[in-house]
Order: structure tokens, then C-alpha cells, then sequence
């Protein structure tokens, strides 16, 4: 099944939280590559040169199949993989786990006291929950990009039409012999098959819409 619409964050957020005088900082980053993550980390070992570990996870892509996750020192499991699931597990609307294209970095000041397996996957895992209660989000959604051949004569009557329907116009191309009128609909076999029945009833069955493209957009 094709995924249409997806959830991810906007922009970058910290939160920094203490357990048993070890200090965490966990930063959110919106990201749109592997490359971008990589970055991302880099950019914090910088900035907190002076830490003791830097841990990491991410997910990406609509389908949320690129997933990675890295201890950075911590005993293995305890740090990363958590964080991950953290992610993985966000509820974005009920009964919907869907946050992508996210990245996290949780950096650890120790504080001299030894947490423990437990205490480590705990205190990793409500660091990022923590972070994402307040960063804000933004649903993504897959539109289809497609252009409307109409005659000059007509061109304004439908574009009007089409926007007080709810259409998005991305705008319009004159040429000569015609105009080639832009729009963005949602991507799906039903809502394809909903414009072109509007589009035939606004022009008696003259013009059709071609496909020009798949585009993620946000909803804004």
C-alpha cells in the first residue's frame, strides 16, 4: 500500500533533563537525508565537544524504513535502541504512529553515578519523549502535480471555479494556442478519479489533466 501522507517535526528542539546528577540534553532535528543526520551528529560532537557520549537515532522516508541507532560507548542496547523506539513509537494522532524524517542526539554529561541497564534505557528513552512533547509537528502529504490544457476564453472562468472548489492552483502557463492552468491534488486513485469529474463538468468535457508529477508537500 502506497503511503500518502506522513508526520514529521519542524525545525530543531532541546530539552535538558538531569537523572542521578547525570545530565541529558536531547536535541530534535528535522532532517531529509542520512547525510543530513550525519550532519546533524557532527555538528553537536562539536558543540559539545566536552561530553561523554553523544547518542543518536533516526528514521526516514514515508515508509519510515531507514531507521538507525548508535550507543555512542553506552552498554549496548541502552541508549540508541531506545531512543529509536521512542521515535518508532510516538503517537502522532490516535492510534497513529507515523513521525518521520527525524533525527535525535542525546548528549550525556555524566554525573558519577552509574544508572544501570534499566536506568540508562529509561532515562535515553524519556529524553527524546520529553524533547518531542514540545517540538512542534507538520503533516506531510503526497500530492499529485497536474496540468489543465483550456482554451484563453475559458481559462479564467475555470481557474476561478477550480480555487472556490478548494483546488490548489499552482498557477498558469500562457502559450498561443492555449493555457496550461498548474494544480496540486491529494495522490490517490479516488481523489484522481473525484477532479477529473469536476474538471469535466467546468469545461463539458473538454480538457483533461495530465500528470506532471509526484510531489511530499506540507500542509500548512
Amino acid at each position: 500500500m502506497t503511503v500518502t501522507g506522513y508526520t514529521t517535526v519542524r525545525g530543531e528542539h532541546r530539552h535538558a533533563s538531569e537523572v542521578r546528577r547525570s545530565r541529558f540534553i536531547a536535541v530534535v532535528r528535522r532532517i531529509d537525508s542520512e547525510d543530513g543526520a550525519r550532519s546533524f551528529l557532527t555538528d553537536l560532537r562539536s558543540e559539545f565537544h566536552d561530553a561523554r557520549h553523544h547518542c543518536s537515532a533516526f528514521v526516514l522516508g514515508p515508509d519510515r524504513l531507514i531507521q538507525r541507532a548508535n550507543d555512542d560507548g553506552e552498554p549496548s542496547g541502552t541508549a540508541g535502541a531506545p531512543m529509536l523506539d521512542a521515535i518508532l513509537k510516538r503517537a502522532t494522532a490516535p492510534e497513529t504512529t507515523d513521525l518521520s524524517d527525524v533525527a535525535v542526539v542525546v548528549v550525556r554529561y555524566f554525573g558519577g553515578v552509574l544508572l544501570g541497564a534499566g536506568g540508562l534505557v529509561r532515562a535515553y528513552s524519556d529524553a527524546v519523549s520529553q524533547a518531542l512533547d514540545a517540538v512542534p509537528t507538520v503533516r506531510r502529504r503526497l500530492v499529485q502535480r497536474l496540468a489543465i490544457p483550456v482554451a484563453h476564453a475559458d481559462a479564467g472562468r475555470v481557474e476561478n471555479s477550480l480555487r472556490n472548489a478548494g483546488t490548489q492552483v499552482l498557477g498558469s502557463d500562457y502559450f498561443a494556442d492555449q493555457v496550461v492552468i498548474r494544480v496540486a491534488v491529494p495522490a490517490g486513485i479516488a481523489s484522481i478519479e473525484g477532479f477529473d469529474a469536476q474538471l469535466a463538468s467546468l469545461t463539458a468535457g473538454q480538457s483533461g489533466a495530465q500528470l506532471l508529477d509526484l510531489k511530499w508537500v506540507d500542509n500548512e
